[in-house]
């Protein structure tokens, strides 16, 4: 293989911050996605972290959120991208069990092999990864 070929393929797709742009984000991931056995934990993960960047960022209503998926052998990646506006980051939360928010991120991080978040509060940006030749959570049987 040539140095600078690579056989990872990235997309990424910008959407108005409107509670219909999820399911299209979830309809562009499943598209890309076609086939794969990782596609029904992907499509749920960019489910969530895109209602996540709706319900709690700026980029809800007339904002926007961006998207990008990675696709390589051995790694599927998945991130969103707020507009920030929150004096927090995103991060696992362990809610009450009669809380109506805060669960998430935490399903996020047992069906992802890894999530990272990077940015700040003018944005965050949350990746989950999810690995070919893995089970979820990263645990072996």
């Amino acid at each position: 293989m040539h140095e600078y070929t690579s056989t990872a393929r990235v997309w990424g797709l910008t959407c108005p911050g409107f509670p219909e742009e999820v399911s299209r984000a979830r309809r562009w991931t499943r598209d890309i996605l076609r086939g794969s056995p990782l596609a029904d934990d992907a499509e749920l993960i960019v489910s969530e972290l895109s209602a996540n960047a709706i319900l709690h960022t700026a980029s809800g209503g007339a904002g926007s959120f961006h998207l990008a998926l990675a696709v390589s052998p051995k790694v599927v990646a998945l991130s969103v991208t707020d507009e920030g506006g929150t004096g927090t980051a995103p991060k696992v939360e362990q809610p009450s069990m009669d809380a109506a928010h805060g669960r998430g991120l935490g399903m996020v991080s047992v069906i992802a092999h890894r999530v990272v978040v990077h940015g700040s509060s003018g944005g965050y940006t949350v990746t989950a990864e999810l690995f070919t030749d893995a089970r979820p959570g990263g645990h072996p049987c």
